[in-house]
């Protein structure tokens, strides 16, 4: 299992349409008036060990317990015998019995206020039909959901406790440097409260997991069930939330990535107040200047993001951008890659006016953009408003309900194909609904916007077709998705 993400129910795509995240406080600063302190510790070298600084943070890290139940029973899997035969009714039988039983799943989590939020993964509750958090001193509360952002991969829950609970607060996660002590205090393999310890190993990790992708590497050993548990400072500050793994065999080799607290703080204290996180849109397709096309504008490699599309009706259409543009800056900050970009916007609240250095006709100047919102995921094609162009295909993401219709396992990533316009060059190409394209040329997709940029780029750059690596009916192979008529 190459590139695991455990126990993930799913995974999400590099988003080349830029949005914004809320801005706001930290979680704990909305506790300021009641008279618990946050469970921290003065910094602690490693030499005498960590046994202080984990006395002081483990009461607030809790084990998250989940119960799924199946929207529907899948009998996709079952033998196809003859009719009439005998053991067609205990075959039957056999696999609804199955595909009834609930499913268990266990991860980790943290509080933030002694009212009882908590934080974790959504992949950990995601699709659950009843959560239970147990406290480091073994006490059980059900737990709700008090709003969830699938592109970050994090959830805020609740318990209703009666009393204070002790709590942990957010630390900054871009003042660790290279090389500096962390602890991670999880549920790995359901074991309960265990304890490892690592150094941060880089920042700005891109593991194409999520539009807005910017992880910490950490060494400290995490594995299944360490997922939505904290990762520590040595002052006892949240600087992450373990979320992933990269694995050969589904256990830590070593490689592991939290979510830096600089992006986690502001999503939950998005969830907490509004129950979800409003992202903004600047509506263009991107896509990185390749030494190329650097000569052919007249940049220099890695200096700026090429605009391949504008989107109707969008806020930068209504700025003046233009295809063939060269974004090199955004709200004062040099833009090298379409991520830079996405980051960047990332961190605009939705509504902001926002300068932009742009690259055109051979020379630079500023074209100013008032973010908008971000609309649902788009279509893959050139009227991406109602999925009606020449390309006919509209996508959306590989639910956790498309998985179960179409009969596939967790370990399927890519974005399932709605509809197919007839005559289109989608449906000449042979694509069909229900196909799930899992690669587009040699980049893995996850996700419609995704699927949709990566097509664009190939209109960009004037290909007559792209090869799309699709799954259906159990088989896998490649289709030649045409671009251009005749």
């Amino acid at each position: 299992m190459p590139h695991s993400l455990l126990p993930k129910k799913s995974a999400f795509a590099a988003a080349l349409l830029a949005g914004s995240i809320l801005a706001g406080g930290l979680v704990p600063s909305l506790a300021q008036a009641q008279s618990p302190e946050p469970q921290q510790a003065a910094p602690v070298v490693n030499q005498a060990g960590f046994s202080d600084l984990v006395k002081k943070v483990r009461p607030a890290v809790v084990n998250i317990a989940t119960l799924e139940m199946p929207h529907q029973t899948d009998m996709r899997d079952m033998p196809q015998l003859p009719p009439g035969s005998p053991f067609a009714d205990m075959f039957k039988q056999f696999y609804q019995h199955r595909n009834a039983r609930p499913e268990h799943a266990l991860g980790s989590g943290f509080l933030v206020d002694p009212a009882g939020y908590i934080v974790t993964n959504n992949h950990v509750v995601d699709g659950a039909h009843k959560i239970t958090v147990t406290l480091d001193d073994g006490t059980n509360y059900p737990a709700k959901v008090v709003g969830r952002d699938a592109k970050t991969d994090l959830a805020l829950l609740k318990v209703d406790a009666k009393k204070p609970l002790p709590f942990v607060a957010f630390g900054d996660s871009d003042q660790e440097q290279v090389g500096d002590w962390v602890i991670a205090v999880g549920n790995p393999f359901g074991l309960g409260g265990s304890v490892t310890a690592g150094i941060v190993s880089a920042h700005g990790r891109n593991i194409n997991e999520g539009p807005y992708d910017d992880f910490l590497q950490i060494d400290a050993p995490i594995n299944p069930g360490n997922s939505g548990g904290p990762l520590f400072n040595q002052s006892g500050q949240v600087i992450g939330i373990d979320t992933a793994i990269y694995s050969p065999n589904g256990g830590s080799v070593g490689i592991g990535f939290a979510i830096p607290s600089r992006i986690a703080s502001k999503v939950v204290t998005a969830l907490r107040e509004h129950g979800q996180v409003e992202r903004g849109w600047l509506g263009v397709q991107m896509q990185s200047l390749t030494p190329a096309l650097a000569k052919a504008v007249g940049r220099t490699p890695d200096d700026g993001v090429i605009v391949s599309d504008v989107l109707a009706d969008s806020p930068a259409l209504h700025a003046g951008l233009k295809q063939g543009d060269v974004i090199t800056g955004y709200d004062g900050k040099p833009i090298k890659t379409p991520r830079d970009l996405a980051l960047a916007v990332a961190d605009t609240a939705s509504g902001k006016s926002v300068p932009m250095s742009v690259w055109r006709d051979g020379r630079e100047q500023t074209v100013d953009v008032r973010v908008g919102t971000q609309a649902k995921e788009q279509t893959a094609s050139n009227d991406a408003e109602d999925g009606s162009g020449p390309l006919g295909m509209a996508l959306e993401p590989l639910s956790k309900e498309a998985r179960s219709e179409l009969g596939l396992g967790s370990s399927v990533k890519g974005v399932v194909v709605a509809q197919v316009e007839p005559g289109s060059r989608a449906d000449d190409s042979g694509i069909q609904p229900g196909d799930v394209i899992v690669r587009i040329g040699d980049v893995s997709v996850t996700s419609p916007n995704q699927a949709a940029g990566k097509i664009h780029e190939a209109e960009a750059a004037k290909k007559e077709a792209v090869p799309l690596l699709v799954t259906r009916n159990g088989t896998t192979y490649y289709i030649a998705l045409q671009l251009t008529q005749g």
